[in-house]
């Protein structure tokens, strides 16, 4: 990956993060619709080496920090570890998936998803005032808590933010490469 393309990858992990707070104030109608699961994958997707250690989490967790703050709760707690855990099934998975067709890579967006969810609200269940019943976890991963919307809205519109956010990714990447192939396609030709 050449200089402006890592420089573009970079910032474009960055936007995503930031997204994500100030999602708060433009579609505040929208919860959960971010991309957090899409900026750990696609950082082990497309940065080289080990480098989304260094970029996509640090963005996620200052994002996090700043969404805590935000909602008034502690900065950083034992609540987070499971999250990052979540990040490096993420990243692990986008890690996996180079070199691999679209179909492929939409599928593992789903599954970071749905990990995601399910990781989430289980320790919701485990937190909140849920019925520590099989019934209560079920409550927790479809309708919630009376009073809020229903949980499997939260995992429509994260799964929907982490599609749309790797589409953008795989669509600026896959433009950016055309681009750069089409002047060398001109100078072949011309030389022929």
């Amino acid at each position: 990956m050449k200089n402006a393309g890592l420089i573009f990858t970079i910032a474009l992990l960055f936007f995503g993060a930031f997204y994500r707070v100030i999602r708060l104030e433009l579609l505040p109608e929208l919860p959960n619709f971010s991309p957090v699961m899409a900026i750990a994958f696609c950082g082990a997707l497309f940065l080289p080496g080990r480098l989304v250690f260094f970029v996509a989490l640090p963005a996620l967790f200052v994002s996090d920090l700043i969404l805590n703050w935000h909602y008034g709760v502690p900065l950083v707690d034992a609540g987070m570890i499971p999250i990052y855990a979540c990040y490096g099934f993420a990243i692990w998975m986008g890690y996996l998936m180079r070199g691999r067709n679209l179909a492929w890579i939409v599928s593992a967006v789903l599954v970071n998803a749905i990990v995601f969810y399910l990781v989430t609200n289980t320790l919701a269940w485990g937190s909140l005032n849920y019925p520590r019943t099989i019934y209560g976890w079920l409550q927790a991963v479809t309708v919630g808590l009376p009073g809020y919307p229903p949980t499997w809205m939260f995992f429509r519109n994260s799964a929907f933010g982490d599609l749309l956010f790797t589409g953008l990714f795989l669509g600026t990447f896959y433009a950016s490469k055309k681009r750069k192939a089409a002047p060398k396609r001109a100078r072949q030709e011309a030389s022929v």
